[in-house]
C-alpha cells in the first residue's frame, strides 16, 4: 500500500505553450510503471483553456466543480457541469477549459503510450473559444 497524503505533492503550473490563462495541476495518480494511467486534478481560472491536442489512448474528463467548456474539431462547443464525464477517443483533436466567467476543475484520466500522454498543437483561438455552445 502506498498513500500520498494531501499536500505531500506540490501543485504544478503547466507551460504557456500548451495553455491559455492560469491553470494548475494537482497529481492524483502519477502513471509510473507498471501502470501507465495518469490522473490529474486540473483547475482552470475563468477563461483558461488547453491548446488543441490529442491523446494516443484517449482521455476521460470528470468535472468536479465550476463550469467548463470542451470543443472537438468540427463539432459544437459543449458546456460542462459538475458530475459530467467526457470521453475523447484516441487521436480526437480537442480542447477543454473553464467558462469565460467561472473557474472549472476536472479530473483528467489518460494512459501513456510509449511514455507519452498527449500530442500538443496550436492554441485555441478566441473565435473558437467563443463559438456557439450546446448543453
Amino acid at each position: 500500500m502506498q498513500i500520498h497524503r494531501a499536500g505531500d505533492r506540490p501543485s504544478q503550473q503547466p507551460g504557456p505553450e500548451y495553455f491559455t490563462g492560469t491553470v494548475r495541476f494537482d497529481p492524483v495518480v502519477s502513471g509510473d510503471d507498471p501502470s501507465p494511467v495518469k490522473i490529474l486534478s486540473v483547475t482552470f481560472a475563468p477563461g483558461a483553456r488547453t491548446a488543441w491536442h490529442t491523446h494516443p489512448a484517449g482521455q476521460t474528463l470528470y468535472v468536479v466543480a465550476g463550469l467548463g467548456l470542451a470543443g472537438s474539431e468540427g463539432k459544437p462547443v459543449q458546456v460542462l457541469r459538475p458530475g459530467d464525464t467526457v470521453w475523447f477517443a484516441p487521436g480526437e483533436r480537442h480542447w477543454h477549459g473553464a467558462a469565460p466567467d467561472c473557474a472549472m476543475t476536472h479530473l483528467a484520466v489518460q494512459t501513456a503510450v510509449d511514455g507519452k500522454t498527449a500530442d500538443w498543437m496550436e492554441h485555441v483561438t478566441d473565435t473558437d473559444y467563443a463559438a456557439p455552445r450546446t448543453e
